[in-house]
């Protein structure tokens, strides 16, 4: 099975760490966060691995090499220009010629990408994405009133949403949709395939999930995820 990890991130919100290591190579415990990635996907039976990259793309072709150190067949895709989320993808379609996983390099999961994997083929989707459940505390108390006069107050109600997760199932039919050699995003594919009357699936995804994208976030992956790792 085949999987396409985006690599190529300037990781400008990770900085002063991404000024010296392409973001997907920062450490997480003992290994970086893409060799976490590799291990996760490779365990669901993903033995075909593509790294879509740009920034620094020879600092990842020289730690992972072919892939064999790692238990997989890899190989590394390097963007002339940004292509943003989806149209790296462009650059390998003659090799994606089967249903494929496809993440951001800066994702943290326990996901069973095996369940998600085989959720995908059983729709009559070219495109499935996981979504997570994401809940943002409101710090303040909401006040309601009537001219002059309060009439009742509610406090701090969290505020639920449901957030793309990075993460997605795509069939090689989608790339009828995608141009080639275009900037081009996963939000742009979905409201096209829509525009165009395609269905497209969703997956919830109940297990852990950590988008490391800012410092912050990095910092609580130290802790949080390896914690989780080191459980399930």
């Amino acid at each position: 099975m085949k999987a396409v990890i985006l690599a190529g991130g300037l990781g400008t919100r990770l900085r002063p760490f991404t000024q010296v290591i392409p973001k997907p190579l920062l450490p997480i415990g003992e290994k970086s966060v893409l060799q976490i990635q590799i291990e996760s996907l490779r365990a669901y039976g993903f033995n075909e691995i593509f790294l879509a990259t740009n920034y620094k793309s020879d600092y990842i072709r020289n730690f992972f090499g072919d892939g064999q150190d790692h238990g997989v067949k890899l190989h590394i895709s390097k963007e002339e220009k940004p292509l943003g989320t989806v149209g790296p993808l462009t650059l390998l379609k003659d090799r994606l010629d089967e249903p494929f996983v496809v993440m951001n390099g800066d994702i943290l999961t326990l996901l069973d990408f095996g369940k998600l994997y085989d959720f995908a083929l059983n729709m009559n989707t070219c495109l499935t994405v996981a979504i997570k459940r994401h809940i943002t505390p409101f710090s303040f108390g909401n006040i309601f009133f009537n001219n002059d006069y309060v009439t009742d107050v509610e406090e701090k109600k969290d505020i639920v949403s449901y957030i793309l997760a990075g993460i997605y199932v795509l069939k090689p039919e989608v790339f009828n949709y995608i141009p080639d050699n275009t900037y081009y995003g996963v939000d742009n594919l979905i409201k096209d395939l829509l525009k165009k009357k395609q269905k497209i699936t969703k997956y919830d995804i109940h297990e852990y999930w950590l988008d490391i994208g800012q410092v912050d976030d990095f910092e609580k992956a130290q802790n949080e995820f390896m914690q989780a790792y080191k459980n399930n």
